[in-house]
Parts: C-alpha cells; sequence; structure tokens
C-alpha cells in the first residue's frame, strides 16, 4: 500500500521520462485523474486514459517528449507531503523555474497550475513543482 500517492504519481512519471519509456501505469483514482490532467494541460504528458473497470482500475498516460527525444518532465519536487501540509495564498504564488516550470495545487476550485490559480485568485495546497 502507497502511504502518498501523488508522490508516487510523480515519481513514476520522472522514472518513466528518464529512461525514455512512452507511457506509464498508475492505479486509478480521482484525484491522481485531475492532477495528470492538470500536468496534460500545461503539456507535460500527451494523453490521459482511464482503463479496467472496478478495482483493477489504472491510469495510462503517455508521455511528452520534444522533436530531439528529451523528456518535458526533467524533475519534480513534492513540497506538500503527509507529515507537513504546505498552503500558498493567491498572493504567494510565484513563477516556477524563472517560468520554466510549474506549481500544482489542489484549490477548492479542484486541482490546477500556478498560472490558473493565479487567475481565478485562488490558494490552497502546494502538492509538487514540475519542470
Amino acid at each position: 500500500m502507497v502511504n502518498d500517492p501523488v508522490a508516487d504519481l510523480i515519481v513514476r512519471l520522472q522514472n518513466a521520462a528518464a529512461v525514455h519509456k512512452p507511457s506509464v501505469s498508475v492505479p486509478f483514482s480521482n484525484f491522481k485523474m485531475a492532477v495528470a490532467e492538470a500536468l496534460k494541460g500545461a503539456g507535460y504528458v500527451k494523453a490521459v486514459e482511464k482503463r479496467g473497470k472496478k478495482v483493477k482500475r489504472v491510469l495510462d498516460i503517455m508521455l511528452s517528449y520534444d522533436e530531439a527525444g528529451r523528456p518535458a518532465i526533467s524533475g519534480v519536487k513534492r513540497i506538500s507531503k503527509p507529515g507537513r501540509r504546505v498552503y500558498r495564498g493567491a498572493r504567494e504564488l510565484y513563477a516556477i523555474r524563472y517560468g520554466h516550470g510549474m506549481l500544482v495545487l489542489s484549490t477548492p476550485k479542484g486541482v490546477m497550475t500556478n498560472a490558473d490559480a493565479r487567475k481565478h485568485k485562488v490558494g490552497g495546497e502546494a502538492l509538487f513543482e514540475v519542470w
């Protein structure tokens, strides 16, 4: 059993990108689906698809690469952990890696990136950074 499903998801994505896998499968949950959709909207993954029925549902995530074969995800950093939750207000959201990265937040309006959260003027739990 995994104690931190978000950390498991982002580490699987980073490891699969490091060895140039075309896709990765993770156990399905609605929260992981929302996180994957946020990554898809930002261009870090190509496609997200739910497969299977009932208990055997999995989330297939197609990774994104550029023309030279470099992965879109070069690094991730978990911010809010099960032992220490980190919250950021709308005014505390700033550019990650000088605008080359993205912060994923869990807000009352759903899972969104730092740019979307600033646009909607909403804060929340800072889940992780990706670049």
